[in-house]
């Protein structure tokens, strides 16, 4: 029995290849599905099964980036609430802050070191979306 169900987009096939290899080496039970773009990832949202507990999101891809799937997200009437991590190579205060006012609940940079991308994802993870409400203070991960 799987914990937990993460969707995870991206167009950078290493980028998906080094998430997955992150998330396998945690000790949580997870059943994960990547994507290399927004299409598709809204396709299998709107698609169950599997239903994502918790989606991560990068920004910079073709055709539907990772800004418009969240719009899309947000602005639909059954799937809203799902958690939205945005993991995105960006540190721009203006983009973090688009993404915060859009509805993400989240926002890591990605780390450049495995361990690091391994203990971002794990604290994210760890959170609990059904009570946790993103201020400007705690929005952005903080290794």
């Amino acid at each position: 029995m799987t914990d937990l169900t993460i969707f995870y987009t991206d167009d950078d096939e290493d980028d998906l290849s080094i998430f997955t290899d992150a998330v396998e080496s945690l000790s949580k039970k997870i059943q994960l599905q990547t994507y290399s773009g927004g299409e598709k990832l809204l396709k299998a949202i709107y698609n169950p099964p599997p239903t994502p507990n918790v989606v991560f999101l990068d920004l910079n891809m073709p055709g539907k980036n990772g800004f418009d799937v969240l719009t899309e997200l947000r602005n639909s009437e059954e799937k809203n609430d799902i958690p939205v991590i945005i993991f995105s190579t960006s540190n721009e205060p203006s983009i973090i802050e688009r993404c915060r006012k859009l509805g993400a609940n989240y926002f890591i940079t990605k780390p450049v070191l495995m361990k690091d991308i391994i203990r971002s994802i794990d604290h994210a993870l760890e959170i609990d979306w059904n009570k946790f409400k993103p201020t400007d203070k705690d929005f952005v991960y903080k290794s």
